[in-house]
């Protein structure tokens, strides 16, 4: 069945490029086609940019995403850069913050209780960066920060009940808020680094900041997980699986049992959003001997129909979004395809405009 939703350059990227990649279509229920346009670099400060998320509060749009000046790795530089915007095109700092010896990574954007919450995942570091073969999964805590106007900063506040976890997206649902968080299961001491023992859990909070398990988005090979409500409380969601394919993931509540599908290829940093009455997913694809590119498909009969590939390469990916309209969206992602004036590669903030293209005929 198809699936319904119910209920610088110098600034700015000089680069417009329109295209459409998917299905031709006249039926209702074929993938519709998607305009691309208006793709622009938005940040670029000469350190590493990555991560990203869009969201709209209080009707301005805001854009977040880590800055390092060490790198992608984990290293106590590590910041979390918050912009805000009018227009999606003009873009102002209205918030930064870091946590001491930690690395902020992978902000996420929550609207919840009318304010604007900002959630990051953070490894231990220390005073100074650490080697791979000491990260330690069991040392992860996660942090918010928070506002009420998207100017005024609250935090970061270390979160309750996430020692051990590595937080990611975040959701909402009558009246509570949820969080992906990955964990050893049993919090076990060894060996380092994630893996089959990585559990994948939907964490469930009534004020945003202290937090309990409430489900098992995966059991196994637990990774980055997207995840939205239905208006019955059921769950869809995006299920990373390290290197290996994603899943596609069900349930209702409780949320105790779960179909898991496998899909038919891996997504890093996976999006699942709403736009109409259809589903958007999003993130890294590695596939067809071009490298890395972030991808965008249409979410139909539980199967991907891509409807993009956005200018990307090398270390790119984690696509933020927000529909506009019914036919409207902007999304954010990051990508190290382009270079400096010396040659080398920088990583980059980019945004740009969709639009989905009428159907001829239909004009």
């Amino acid at each position: 069945m198809r699936r319904r939703v119910r209920s610088p350059m110098t600034g700015a990227l000089l680069l417009t490029l329109a295209f459409a990649i998917g299905c031709n279509s006249t039926g209702a229920d074929e993938p519709p086609q998607v305009n691309v346009s208006n793709i622009r670099r938005v940040f670029h400060n000469g350190q590493h940019n990555a991560f990203t998320d869009l969201v709209r509060f209080r009707d301005k749009f805001y854009l977040t995403f880590r800055s390092c000046p060490d790198g992608h790795m984990v290293h106590p530089t590590a910041s979390v850069i918050i912009l805000a915007s009018d227009d999606a095109r003009e873009w102002r700092q209205v918030h930064q913050f870091s946590v001491k010896h930690r690395d902020t990574r992978d902000p996420h954007f929550l609207v919840f209780q009318d304010k604007l919450f900002v959630y990051t995942g953070t490894w231990y570091s220390g005073e100074t960066t650490i080697p791979v073969s000491d990260y330690d999964l069991n040392m992860h805590l996660g942090y918010a920060a928070w506002s009420e106007d998207g100017q005024n900063w609250n935090g970061p506040a270390l979160l309750e009940g996430t020692f051990g976890h590595y937080i990611w997206r975040a959701n909402t649902f009558d009246g509570k808020a949820y969080l992906c968080g990955r964990r050893k299961a049993n919090f076990e001491a060894g060996p380092r680094g994630e893996g089959k023992i990585v559990e994948s859990l939907m964490l469930e909070s009534d004020d945003g900041l202290i937090w309990r398990k409430r489900g098992v988005f995966q059991e196994v090979n637990g990774d980055e997980t997207a995840f939205q409500f239905e208006s019955d409380g059921s769950v869809i969601a995006i299920g990373r699986r390290g290197g290996g394919k994603a899943q596609l993931l069900q349930s209702k509540p409780p949320y105790q049992q779960w179909d898991r599908q496998e899909l038919d290829r891996y997504i890093g940093g996976p999006l699942i959003v709403r736009w109409g009455d259809r589903y958007v997913v999003g993130g890294r694809k590695s596939i067809g001997g071009k490298g890395p590119k972030t991808s965008m498909y249409w979410l139909i009969d539980d199967a991907l129909h891509e409807f993009a590939e956005l200018p990307s390469g090398g270390d790119t990916s984690y696509p933020g979004f927000i529909a506009l309209s019914p036919t409207k969206a902007i999304m954010s992602w990051y990508s190290s395809h382009e270079k400096d004036a010396d040659g080398k590669p920088i990583t980059a903030i980019y945004l740009a405009d969709l639009e989905i293209a009428p159907v001829h005929g239909h004009e």
